[in-house]
């Protein structure tokens, strides 16, 4: 399996809107908190070591100072 990249959602405004609306009223601990269990709970659905590397690589690129 290879990192799935390109567009997939039906709806990525309503997943966006859900994200939102789950952060709604949080502090940053807890919102922090949310995003880190929503992240271990799709890696172990995904469950394929290699794909969550290459993801992992993606993101840290996606947020580097370099990328700015």
């Amino acid at each position: 399996m290879t990192l799935a990249t390109e567009p997939r959602l039906a709806d990525p405004d309503a997943l966006y809107e859900a994200l939102m609306a789950a952060h709604r009223d949080l502090d940053e601990a807890a919102s922090r908190r949310l995003d880190a269990a929503l992240v271990i709970l799709l890696a172990n659905h995904i469950g394929d070591a290699a794909v969550l590397r290459a993801a992992i690589a993606r993101a840290r690129e996606a947020v580097s100072p370099a990328a700015a």
